[in-house]
């Protein structure tokens, strides 16, 4: 990983930093869309930093089951070295989902209506963290320019693919946003989104393989997109949009907002060529 600086004997990593900023970002596009909603601002936040949390340690535990379990179960003391690099986003949704689920009930919160609040910083928040990470993708079989040389060998820039494509699932969740039909379709279309969305930069990353071209990842993304389908059907058969959320204040997007996201698709593109 690309060390930054040092505090004392704890060095801080590039990854690190564009995780917290993507976390930053994130959380101000969230409450920007609460108080759009109508939803109490402070619970939103209480439940997006205790939602965090759950989902880093679910990022990290589905990485050492799901990803390398045999390793970890022979150094079990490396489970902890989250500093060593292992974390899997598909893990980190998984389990930040269950924990608001629960979260949610026990708060007496609406969850699908909190979680189409949360899909476009969600989704923002993933492609401003990837930038600064350092999983590579896997050799080029022709010498395409965009490639990025490590170790003599021409890589595919797998980060720059999720990036650009997070960015482009985030300006259709945010057009969306004010247009959903029923409480939660914002989120069910996030998550089917990203899960194409990792499935198909999975093809340029090397994981574990489970059959044919298709690795856990791949698996992972058809699960948890079965899964958003299903449950699409169930809430819209049973659930029509609430009225708090049908008088919400319409999403008008202005130009300016896509001139902000080419400009941020430009830097993101431009620092990881140039400074990353």
């Amino acid at each position: 990983m690309v060390e930054v600086f040092k505090i004392g004997h704890y060095a801080i990593y590039l990854f690190g930093i564009t995780i917290a900023l993507g976390m930053l970002a994130g959380m101000v596009i969230m409450i920007k869309e609460a108080k759009r909603k109508g939803l109490d601002s402070d619970k939103m936040v209480d439940l997006a930093i205790y939602t965090i949390i759950a989902a880093l340690i679910g990022a990290r535990l589905y990485y050492v089951f799901a990803f390398n379990a045999e390793y970890y179960m022979n150094n079990p003391r490396k489970i902890l070295a989250i500093r060593d690099g292992g974390l899997s986003i598909q893990g980190s949704l998984i389990f930040g989902i269950l924990f608001a689920l629960w979260y949610t009930k026990k708060k007496n919160i609406s969850f699908w209506k909190a979680a189409d609040a949360f899909a476009p910083g969600i989704i923002m928040g993933q492609a401003i963290g990837r930038i600064g990470c350092d999983v590579f993708g896997v050799p080029m079989e022709k010498q395409y320019f965009w490639g990025v040389r490590v170790n003599s060998q021409l890589l595919h820039p797998a980060q720059i693919y999720e990036v650009l494509l997070d960015l482009v699932l985030f300006a259709y969740l945010w057009r969306r946003r004010s247009k959903i039909k029923y409480d939660g379709e914002l989120f069910i279309k996030y998550i089917i989104g990203f899960s194409i969305i990792r499935a198909v930069v999975e093809f340029f990353r090397s994981n574990p393989i489970v059959f044919g071209p298709f690795t856990i990842a791949h698996v992972t993304s058809l699960v948890i997109m079965t899964l958003a389908i299903f449950v699409s059907i169930i809430i819209k058969k049973n659930n029509t949009i609430s009225y708090e959320s049908a008088s919400a204040e319409p999403a008008v997007v202005p130009l300016s907002h896509y001139i902000i996201l080419g400009f941020l698709a430009i830097f993101s593109i431009w620092f990881y060529y140039f400074v990353h």
